[in-house]
């Protein structure tokens, strides 16, 4: 038991910031990162949710993917780097998107952001939706 809170408290250390969202379907968040002099646009939505999984549509710098979250088992998250791997990143920073809750009678999904980034190298910014 000991050994598992203290597993948890390490994991749980490894981020640096967390941000819960609640988003409407087809609604889109922004988020502006910035990191050394570059500026990237991460932006996710999703658009369907049955039999438990939730359609998500993102792209990160001019990327495109789509990903079906679950509440319950192993595709609940995903994992997005934010620098590309290189000789100076071993352990890129990323953002890990969870998908935590779904409120049919609003329609709504909430979901967990969480940023590890060892060195503090980055900054984001969450864009208004217009």
């Amino acid at each position: 038991m000991v050994l598992l809170f203290f597993s948890s408290a390490i994991f749980a250390n490894n981020y640096v910031y967390t941000k819960e969202i609640s988003l409407k379907k087809d609604e889109q968040k922004k988020i502006l990162v910035k990191y050394d002099s570059r500026e990237k646009l991460f932006k996710f939505s999703w658009t369907l949710y049955i039999n438990g999984g939730l359609v998500m549509h993102r792209s990160y710098d001019k990327i495109v993917a789509q990903n079906i979250l679950y509440l319950n088992g192993k595709n609940q998250s995903f994992k997005l780097e934010l620098v590309t791997r290189g000789a100076n990143y071993y352990e890129p920073p990323y953002v890990l998107v969870k998908f935590k809750e779904f409120n049919a009678q609003k329609n709504e999904a909430v979901f967990q952001l969480f940023l590890h980034d060892k060195n503090s190298e980055i900054k984001w910014k969450f864009l208004k939706n217009r």
